[in-house]
């Protein structure tokens, strides 16, 4: 294990069966995350940025090889206790937001909690605390449409957040909004990393989004070519 790593993956390799066809998307692929970092990954398009992202989430499993987080594999969990890891430990940021329609912003940010124990008391703190950091918080009453896409990226995030999540895995998070928005969204991530020392790994295609990170990751034919993010 390697010392102080949040994410550690070991001979990591990603098939996919397309007719006779299989498809290699990783092969062996050995990766580091620092409890802490803010990873930027970038590459062609089909590279296997969301695949790996996925694969971080929980949400796909490796064709072979070991997924750990904090020492412990999570590759070879059930369902059911994936599904618990996930709602303990990661928060997802996407590029659409994926909010619901007919729900407030604090509603949608409370839906990760509904998962768990807390009392509505509890549960109302934890959505204003939340909203208040992405700077939205006067926004919680109103619904998606009510906002600007900049807004519902907001609440996304607080959603992505509320439950202390300790990585947050965003994919495009800037990749359908404008300049002004985007650069918003990136600055509330740069804060949640190194204010509140979230791990983020974050999917771009934008050259200027990746500059908000500590670090950039090109990952191209399956392996990683790493280049320190200009300040």
């Amino acid at each position: 294990m390697t010392a102080n790593a949040l994410y550690e993956l070991s001979n990591l390799s990603k098939r996919y069966t397309r007719g006779r066809e299989e498809i290699t998307i990783f092969s062996d692929l050995d990766m580091a995350i620092p409890h802490g970092d803010f990873i930027a990954i970038m590459g062609p398009s089909g590279s296997g940025k969301t695949t790996l992202l996925n694969l971080l989430g929980g949400i796909d499993a490796p064709s072979s090889g070991e997924v750990r987080f904090e020492g412990a594999r999570i590759d070879n969990l059930s369902q059911a206790k994936l599904s618990k890891w996930r709602a303990a430990n990661a928060g997802f940021i996407f590029q659409f937001y994926n909010l619901m329609p007919t729900l407030t912003a604090a509603q949608n940010v409370e839906l990760p909690l509904l998962l768990t124990k807390l009392s509505g008391k509890e549960r109302r703190k934890r959505i204003a605390t939340a909203l208040e950091i992405v700077g939205i918080a006067d926004r919680a009453g109103h619904r998606p449409r009510q906002l600007s896409g900049g807004q519902q990226q907001r609440v996304a995030i607080a959603r992505a957040i509320v439950a202390d999540p300790k990585v947050l895995l965003a994919d495009e998070p800037t990749g359908d909004l404008d300049r002004a928005s985007a650069d918003e969204t990136l600055k509330t991530l740069q804060l949640l990393n190194s204010e509140m020392g979230k791990t983020i790994v974050m999917v771009t295609h934008d050259p200027a989004a990746a500059k908000y990170a500590k670090r950039e990751l090109h990952l191209d034919k399956g392996r990683f070519v790493e280049k320190e993010a200009l300040a």
